[in-house]
């Protein structure tokens, strides 16, 4: 049995139906929905880990055939297997995987796929290549919704090494992005900006940007505030309940 089926019994050995079912409804699989005609076979994180520990030394070609695979958690696998490969990587195999993830975002079409991999690879190879970063501007202004989230969670790497820059110039990119998961992906960021690189450097965006703001944006970047804080950016205009 070759890496890429061997792979996939591992895989389908740990799935469940039950599992698949509620899978499919958590990550929003119906018609219309952000995640429409996702396939999901049932297969939890951890054990998703366990056969990427297992796999670990599989061939590049075999891992993009793998994240060419209907399967939801099968592409997750291959992704968290370019990220565990990314992070013992020479600087050539780094470049490598970072072109195969930016050749291969169509298949990297949900959050928690791009959640889990982009900060590593996409973030990771920018802050050690920072010539190269102006890539995140061309996936700000994708229209994939998953290349604009890539965009604003590769900028995770950047807020890790205390450089708040970026997600700042993604953020006012997508001030007026009319998706709910970016509004999320961009509040959570300015959040980790805050709490990595000081609160001070978050409200100075606040303090620029927070009437522009979508709700649910600004909520997600203050959750960590006092009330008394939350308040001053929440109770005014159209906004006033606060619950």
């Amino acid at each position: 049995m070759n890496g890429l089926n061997s792979i996939k019994q591992d895989l389908l050995s740990v799935s469940n139906k039950d599992k698949a079912k509620l899978l499919s409804r958590f990550f929003k699989t119906g018609p219309g929905q952000y995640g429409e005609g996702d396939v999901f076979a049932g297969i939890v994180v951890p054990d998703i880990r366990k056969v990427v520990k297992k796999h670990r030394d599989m061939k590049f070609s075999d891992i993009v055939k793998l994240l060419h695979s209907r399967e939801h958690e099968f592409r997750l696998t291959a992704l968290l297997l370019l990220v565990y490969k990314y992070s013992k990587g020479s600087d050539e195999e780094k470049k490598k995987i970072y072109d195969i993830y930016l050749a291969n975002t169509k298949w990297i079409n949900n959050w928690d796929l791009v959640d889990l991999s982009a900060p590593h690879i996409i973030g990771g190879y920018l802050v050690s290549n920072n010539k190269e970063k102006k890539i995140l501007e061309r996936l700000a202004r994708s229209s994939s919704l998953w290349e604009r989230r890539i965009a604003v969670l590769a900028t995770f790497a950047f807020i890790r090494s205390g450089d708040y820059k970026e997600v700042f110039k993604i953020a006012e990119m997508l001030l007026n992005d009319e998706h709910d998961l970016i509004h999320k992906a961009v509040g959570w960021m300015l959040r980790e900006c805050g709490k990595r690189c000081g609160r001070d450097v978050e409200i100075l965006f606040l303090e620029k940007h927070y009437r522009e703001m979508p709700r649910t944006m600004l909520r997600y970047s203050i959750e960590h505030f006092s009330l008394k804080e939350k308040a001053k950016y929440m109770l005014r205009d159209k906004r006033s309940e606060f619950a």
